[in-house]
């Protein structure tokens, strides 16, 4: 299986991808270039939504509109991408932190992590969003990535990517509680290869695929850890996937081409775009914010 450019958009910080079996469209935003862009396999159908500012998460409102992790905090968006509420302040100074990564856990909460943009003080936390308010789950980390869930709801997946670093936690979808941190995966960087787990997500089997930044390829796991699959894409910075089409086995992959060197982007000129390929297992769907929560 090869993926293959599905939208040659040249984001400068493609991430987050989503699919809405509502739409039947994938939704993700160019970080850098502050927008959510919507893109609908079908009909080639291809809108890009100007944010406010930088636009790190989001996930699909049960009520339609979104929830969104931004610089200044969580807010909630409009269908049309316009904000509409603050929900919650980013707690973190925002001069070198905003929000990254994040998902909604089956109960219709908005999980969500933050970026160390200076990579030194590991103070980047990732957080949950509920009508109690915003409440620290991880700390000490640089960059919140890979947030994701088991089948069962019962298993939370998150990375920290510049440590090369997977965790695993019991979660309990009544209360939004994770515990019990263990090691899931940690790669080994070389000289040659410093692929780092970035955005991730969870399909039918339970088996964890993660974008390896700088690393040109996308990795799938087993649950209990073992690498059972690796494909190459054509950019050097893949940042996240996501399943997608009609029966959600088509697996869609964002890049960055923000910041990288020329020769790279000689070589992979459609860095920053959205790829794709088919894969025989299909993804989970995504579950829906609710404020109710």
């Amino acid at each position: 299986m090869n993926a293959t450019v599905a939208l040659d958009v040249r984001a400068q910080l493609g991430e987050c991808p989503k699919w809405s079996d509502e739409e039947q469209a994938l939704f993700f935003v160019d970080i850098k270039g502050k927008a959510l862009h919507r893109y609908k396999p079908g009909t080639g159908e291809h809108v890009a939504m100007t944010m406010p500012e930088e636009i790190g998460c989001y996930g699909f409102r049960k009520d339609g509109g979104f929830v969104a992790g931004f610089r200044s905090g969580i807010w909630l968006l409009d269908r049309e991408g316009k904000p509409e509420k603050k929900l919650a302040d980013n707690p973190e100074d925002q001069n070198t932190s905003r929000f990254n990564d994040g998902r909604v856990d089956p109960a219709g909460r908005f999980l969500a992590g933050t970026i160390d943009e200076p990579k030194a003080g590991g103070k980047a936390h990732l957080y949950r969003y509920d009508r109690r308010g915003l409440v620290p789950l991880a700390g000490g980390l640089l960059t919140s990535n890979g947030v994701a869930f088991s089948p069962d709801g019962r298993t939370l997946y998150h990375s920290d990517t510049p440590t090369f670093t997977v965790w695993r936690y019991s979660y309990d979808p009544a209360t939004g509680e994770a515990s019990d941190r263990t090691l899931f995966v940690r790669l080994t960087p070389t000289e040659s290869d410093r692929g780092r787990p970035d955005g991730a997500a969870v399909d039918v089997e339970g088996c964890y695929w993660t974008a390896l930044f700088e690393g040109g390829r996308v990795q799938r796991y087993a649950p209990d850890g073992s690498l059972i699959g690796e494909y190459p894409v054509p950019a050097r910075c893949p940042t996240m996937v996501a399943f997608g089409g009609p029966e959600r086995k088509t697996l869609f992959v964002t890049s960055a081409r923000d910041s990288r060197p020329e020769d790279e982007l000689a070589t992979f000129p459609h860095s920053g775009s959205l790829f794709s390929m088919p894969v025989d297992v299909p993804g989970l769907p995504e579950y829906r914010f609710d404020p109710a929560v």
